[in-house]
């Protein structure tokens, strides 16, 4: 049996900063709007009226330590 050693042909390419800055802020947006649904939409700080979100996110809510009754 022989021992072969694979070296890479080529390095890969370092990613600019320039092109992977709006897709950082927008997953923090997402990430953001996310946490908003999650920890406070409900009672008066509620966009969207009824207890349809609430009840949508509520065993998340209890999953990462949010208190909602």
């Amino acid at each position: 049996m022989s021992d072969v050693i694979f070296a890479p042909q080529s390095l890969p390419a370092p990613i600019p900063v320039g092109e992977l800055l709006p897709w950082a802020v927008f997953g923090g947006l997402i990430l953001l709007l996310a946490l908003y649904f999650v920890g406070a939409e409900e009672g008066a700080t509620s966009l969207i009226s009824g207890m349809y979100v609430h009840e949508f996110v509520h065993d998340g809510r209890h999953l990462l330590g949010f208190p909602c009754h």
